[in-house]
C-alpha cells in the first residue's frame, strides 16, 4: 500500500491541502478541517478515474501547519490543557493558533511529542 501525505493549511476562512509530491496531483478545499478530509478523499478518487494515480488503496498521513491543528482542536484542547502538556505559556499558543506567530522548530516538536505522548497514554488505557 502506498502512503500520500497530505499538508493541511488555514487560511483566513478555510482550510486549503495537497499532496506533499508532486507525483499526486491532489488539492482540495474546506470551510472545516473535516470537510477538508472528505474533500482530499473524493479528490484522490477522482485522480484515480481519471488515470492521474494508480488504481490501488493508499494510505492517507495528514501533515498540518501548527495553526491549523490547534485551530481544529480548539475545542478539544484548551490553552490551559496545552500549556500543562507542552510546557509553552497559554499566550504563546494562542499567538500559533491565529497565526499572529509562527512557532520555532523546537516548538512545534514539543507540540508534536507531547500530543502524540498524551495519544500513547490514551492507547494504553482501559475501559
Amino acid at each position: 500500500m502506498k502512503t500520500i501525505k497530505i499538508i493541511i493549511e488555514a487560511s483566513k476562512n478555510a482550510f486549503g491541502a495537497y499532496a506533499e509530491s508532486d507525483k499526486y496531483p491532489i488539492t482540495a478545499m474546506g470551510s472545516t478541517v473535516r470537510k477538508l478530509k472528505r474533500s482530499v478523499l473524493e479528490s484522490i478518487e477522482i485522480n484515480k478515474d481519471l488515470g492521474n494515480i494508480p488504481n490501488e488503496e493508499f494510505k492517507v498521513i495528514f501533515k498540518y501547519d501548527t495553526q491549523s491543528l490547534l485551530a481544529y482542536y480548539n475545542g478539544i484542547f484548551t490553552k490551559a490543557g496545552l500549556e500543562r502538556i507542552t510546557g509553552i505559556n497559554q499566550k504563546q499558543i494562542q499567538h500559533y493558533s491565529t497565526g499572529h506567530r509562527k512557532p520555532r522548530p523546537a516548538q512545534v516538536k514539543k507540540i508534536k511529542n507531547a500530543l502524540h505522548e498524551l495519544g500513547e497514554e490514551l492507547l494504553s488505557i482501559d475501559l
